[in-house]
C-alpha cells in the first residue's frame, strides 16, 4: 500500500522557510542575550583598517572605480561560462556520437570569446582602462614668514655630537663635535576643505 504524504510540495517549502527563520532569529536572540554590551566611543567609531577615521564619509570618489569594477565583473562572470563549456567539450561520448557537436561547440566558444575580446578592445579604445594620474600642485599659503627665512635656516650649519650608546660623561672632557648641515625643513600646511 502506498503512503500518502500529508504535506504538499508547497507545504514542505513553507516548513523549510519557517525552520530557517526560526533558526536565524533564535541565534540572533541568543547572541543578544549572551553577549556583553559595554559601548564606548572607541567601540562605536568606524573601523578603517586600524587607522583613525578622518574626514567626511560623503566624499567624491573617482568614477573610474565604478567603471573598472563593472568591467571586472563583466569579464569575471563571462569567464564562469567557459568552465561548463570546457567540461562538456571534453566528453568523448558526446563528440563520438557526431563530430558536428564538437565543431559546433568549438565555433560557439570562439564566437563567445570573440565577443569578450571585442568588448575589451572597445573599453580599451575608449581609454576606460587608463587611470587618471594626478597632477601634483604645490600648496600655496599666504603667511607673514617669507620663504627666504626658511632657506636661511636650512643653509645654516649646526654642531652635533657623535652618536654613542654609552651614557654621557659628566667630566670636563670636550666631546668630539662633528659639523653637519641641519636636515632641510620646508613648512607643510594642511589644506582645509570647506
Amino acid at each position: 500500500m502506498e503512503e500518502v504524504s500529508q504535506l504538499t510540495e508547497f507545504g514542505k517549502v513553507f516548513l523549510i522557510l519557517l525552520v530557517g527563520v526560526a533558526v536565524v532569529s533564535g541565534t540572533m536572540l541568543l547572541s543578544k542575550l549572551l553577549s556583553p554590551s559595554k559601548p564606548n566611543a572607541l567601540k562605536l567609531s568606524s573601523y578603517e583598517c586600524g587607522e583613525e577615521p578622518s574626514g567626511n564619509a560623503w566624499m567624491q570618489i573617482n568614477s573610474r572605480f565604478y567603471v573598472i569594477a563593472l568591467v571586472f565583473l563583466l569579464f569575471e562572470v563571462e569567464m564562469i561560462f567557459i568552465f561548463p563549456w570546457s567540461t562538456i567539450f571534453a566528453q568523448k561520448e558526446l563528440i563520438g556520437a557526431s563530430s558536428a557537436w564538437g565543431w559546433l561547440a568549438l565555433i560557439e566558444m570562439f564566437v563567445f570569446v570573440g565577443i569578450l575580446l571585442l568588448g575589451l578592445v572597445y573599453v580599451w579604445r575608449r581609454k576606460d582602462l587608463n587611470w587618471i594620474k594626478p597632477e601634483p600642485k604645490p600648496t600655496i599659503v599666504e603667511t607673514a614668514v617669507p620663504l627666504s627665512a626658511y632657506d636661511g635656516i636650512n643653509a645654516e650649519t649646526y654642531i652635533t655630537r657623535a652618536f654613542s650608546t654609552e651614557p654621557l660623561k659628566t667630566s670636563a672632557e670636550p666631546s668630539v663635535a662633528i659639523s653637519s648641515p641641519k636636515p632641510a625643513f620646508k613648512p607643510a600646511f594642511k589644506r582645509v576643505q570647506k
